[in-house]
């Protein structure tokens, strides 16, 4: 007897389902094995030292505390006396990222090393076993030891600006907002802040939005209280630094965010500054350095900034 055309479908129907069953965790497992592997990626140090100018050196792995991700590097011009200090955070989600990634030194180390200025560039700990908050005092710890580190480099521990991409961003315009993680650290007051296209400026604002990416999620986690915070624009008092906010004008959320803080820093009087580019969200840290307008817009921001 024929199977009946019902029962083909039947038996097909079944088969397709378990085939499909049998390949998600297959292709979803390829997939976190393949974020997992980038993550440790990021996470390793280059195998090469970025280059430098002629007569720049590094000085690699200063450490700010006990733990092996709280390091930074020191780049030194060739001359310095009494030089500002540039002290970059990368970004990578807060979960992961190295201070000498690809994208992060060679252009700002060409640029600003040969007007004197001393380029340092940090690592702090990592999500999920270190909050945003926590982070954010990791920075502050950094930016204590840079201070107490730059008589050494014939650098100026009283100007001392933090710059930072993304999730980097995030945690350098935190410390500056907030003079209680600064002053906890035993740092002094930074000069002033670069944001690099930061969408986490109102982390309140930001979590609770209809959608948004799974990153944000599991930063900042469910807690409102947290989202308070670990936010740049609920921690801004009078006493903030004076900051840079570069925005990347091709995503929704990083210039509007920017804006509403420029808005609450002027009824504090605090001097807060957007700079829109039309850039992605990579280039705003990557094409930073290159001979451009971009450069020297952020350039005359930190030279404008009062000793």
């Amino acid at each position: 007897m024929r199977p009946s055309l019902p029962l083909v479908i039947a038996v097909l129907a079944a088969g397709l389902a378990m085939l499909a069953s049998a390949c998600v965790p297959v292709v979803a497992q390829g997939f976190r094995e393949r974020l997992q592997r980038a993550r440790e990626a990021s996470l390793r140090p280059a195998a090469q030292p970025p280059a430098l100018p002629a007569g720049a050196r590094r000085v690699a792995d200063l450490a700010y505390g006990d733990d092996p991700r709280q390091t930074f590097d020191a780049y030194l011009p060739a001359q310095a006396r009494g030089a500002p200090v540039l002290l970059f955070v990368h970004g990578g989600g807060w979960a992961h990222g190295n201070k000498d990634n690809p994208g992060n030194i060679p252009d700002k180390a060409g640029y600003w090393l040969p007007k004197g200025y001393v380029l340092v560039s940090t690592n702090y700990r990592m999500r999920p076993d270190t909050t945003p908050l926590d982070q954010a005092r990791d920075i502050a710890r950094a930016l204590a030891a840079v201070q107490r580190h730059a008589p050494d480099w014939n650098a100026d521990p009283a100007r001392v600006v933090l710059m930072g991409h993304s999730a980097g961003a995030h945690l350098a315009a935190l410390v500056a907002a907030s003079p209680t993680l600064w002053r906890q650290a035993g740092a002094s007051r930074p000069l002033g802040v670069v944001s690099l296209d930061s969408g986490a400026l109102d982390v309140p604002d930001l979590m609770r939005r209809p959608r948004i990416p799974q990153l944000y999620h599991r930063a900042f986690g469910d807690d409102p209280d947290d989202w308070i915070a670990a936010s740049p624009h609920h921690q801004l008092t009078r006493e903030g630094s004076p900051m840079l906010l570069v925005c990347s004008t091709r995503r929704p959320d990083a210039c509007p965010q920017g804006r509403a803080m420029q808005q609450k820093a002027s009824a504090l009087g605090v001097r807060i500054e957007v700079l829109e580019q039309d850039l992605s969200h990579g280039e705003v840290n990557r094409l930073l350095g290159t001979r451009s307008d971009y450069t020297e817009a952020v350039d005359r921001f930190i030279r404008s900034l009062p000793d």
